[in-house]
């Protein structure tokens, strides 16, 4: 037993185990290193991520409330008045911009009633609107704060007269 005297066989590596001797490929410490360090490369990849999101401020809001405004009540066949619907509000969805206006962040569809909320994180935007036609609207510079609610109102003019 070579072992037992202090020498191992070629390419293989011997442990003394309670006096026991044992052989063990290298392949085996060379997989179990490629383990541990794809383990530890996890680990820290993982509490990395984590300190990430606890430093990240909490989202804000912005709501208010979207108005289509006619100048002129237009009048149905039947003689009643139109209505704002929610499929009005969903021909002019609300868009959200950076506040340099280029890239859009959110697009948002007020409801039946033709209000509306989003959360954000904090920062600087412009409110504007996306219809058809000659849609006249002035968009809205905001600010959003962790934990506040901004109300920024929208109104537009169809140009229906």
């Amino acid at each position: 037993m070579e072992a037992a005297s202090g020498r191992c066989e070629y390419r293989k590596v011997c442990l003394f185990l309670g006096g026991v001797v044992k052989s063990t490929p290298p392949i085996f410490f060379g997989v179990m290193s490629s383990f541990q360090h794809y383990l530890v490369s996890a680990g820290v990849f993982l509490l990395l991520a984590g300190t990430a999101s606890i430093d990240a401020a909490p989202s804000g809001f912005v709501q208010g409330h979207f108005k289509i405004i006619s100048p002129k009540e237009v009048e149905l066949a039947d003689e009643t008045p139109s209505r704002a619907t929610a499929e009005n509000y969903a021909e002019y969805p609300l868009i959200i911009l950076s506040r340099d206006g280029k890239k859009e962040i959110a697009r948002v569809t007020a409801d039946e009633n033709g209000n509306y909320r989003v959360g954000l994180p904090p920062g600087d935007y412009v409110l504007d609107v996306q219809g058809r036609g000659h849609v006249r609207a002035t968009p809205q510079p905001f600010t959003v704060a962790s934990n506040q609610t901004v109300h920024v109102d929208m109104n537009i003019d169809t140009g229906i007269r």
